[in-house]
């Protein structure tokens, strides 16, 4: 059990310093790179089309609910009082932007495949964070493997390095665990929004509470699947020991074409099982292997996914 312990270890290591040598100015500059090209795609019609109505201080009157200690007085009703002799405050119509939050899986399984799935979902979500930054919109990125921190979401370019910094001294790693992410995010009540979750999906307890939970608490959720190509076409053969980096568990088996074959069938299965779920909820799919260029899978969120909007 060391002996996978300290591959365990060793694997987090090396997508940490993959993740960690990354943010430096060449990928600044190609995340600048691919907002200029978001800003073609999506024509300028970002914030019109990011826009919300929330109960706030606006000009047009919604509804009166009872004063709480701290509100302002100002907005108290002072003819309803007189007719109740309760307090209520006026609530109002304002717009509001949306803000995205980014949520990328760093578990212990992340950090397998070449490149590592976790440097893939980091770059995608750091993509997917600074285009809605510099459309001067709020957002986040916040890793998680189970119950996590709430980075909360900021405006501007310029809020990508104290990300970076966040980022820098998270701990990695551990089991997925993708309902205690989102019942942990649901239970810090951020602002309603959109939540991305980039994972490879590999949860003992499955995906659908998690996403369950996010749509009943009125976030719009989209999904973004990564593998490995180690995980869609495992070059192993004859006898082997697997080990289970999320269940620390092992097991002795022997490598035939036929197997594989039903490895390929089952993986296929579980890729098509969380796309069709989505598709039934019309919550956006996307698909991406952690080699595939960063700039061809946003060009596919730019285009299909309507994050920005």
């Amino acid at each position: 059990m060391a002996k996978t312990d300290s591959y365990v270890k060793g694997s987090l290591k090396r997508a940490k310093t993959e993740i960690e040598a990354s943010m430096g100015d060449s990928f600044l500059s190609e995340l600048e790179r691919l907002f200029l090209i978001s800003r073609q795609v999506v024509s300028g019609k970002i914030r019109a089309e990011r826009k919300t109505r929330k109960r706030g201080t606006g000009i047009e009157f919604a509804e009166h609910r009872e004063y709480v200690p701290g509100d302002d007085f100002r907005s108290i009703d002072w003819n309803l009082y007189g007719r109740l002799e309760k307090l209520f405050v006026r609530l109002y119509e304002e717009e509001e932007d949306l803000p995205v939050y980014t949520m990328f899986d760093v578990s212990n399984s992340m950090a397998e495949g070449t490149p590592s799935k976790m440097l893939h979902a980091f770059q995608v979500a750091s993509a997917l964070t600074y285009v809605v930054l510099a459309h001067l919109d709020r957002a986040t990125m916040i890793p998680f493997s189970g119950p996590m921190e709430l980075n909360p979401p900021g405006r501007g370019k310029g809020r990508m390095l104290k990300l970076f910094h966040i980022i820098r001294q998270s701990e990695l790693g551990g089991i997925t665990d993708l309902a205690g992410a989102s019942r942990s995010f649901v239970y810090r009540r951020p602002r309603r929004g959109t939540v991305i979750i980039i994972s490879d999906f590999l949860s003992t307890n499955g995906y659908e509470e998690a996403i369950n939970l996010l749509r009943y608490h009125k976030y719009r959720v989209i999904i973004v699947q990564t593998l490995s190509p180690q995980d869609m076409k495992p070059q192993v053969k004859g006898d082997v020991e697997l080990y289970d980096v999320e269940t620390a568990q092992m097991k002795s088996v022997t490598i035939t074409a036929g197997l594989l074959k039903k490895y390929q069938t089952e993986l296929n299965s579980f890729i098509k099982g969380i796309q069709s779920f989505c598709q039934d909820r019309s919550i956006p799919f996307f698909f991406s292997s952690s080699d595939e260029k960063l700039e061809d899978i946003m060009l596919g969120l730019f285009r299909r996914g309507g994050f920005l909007k």
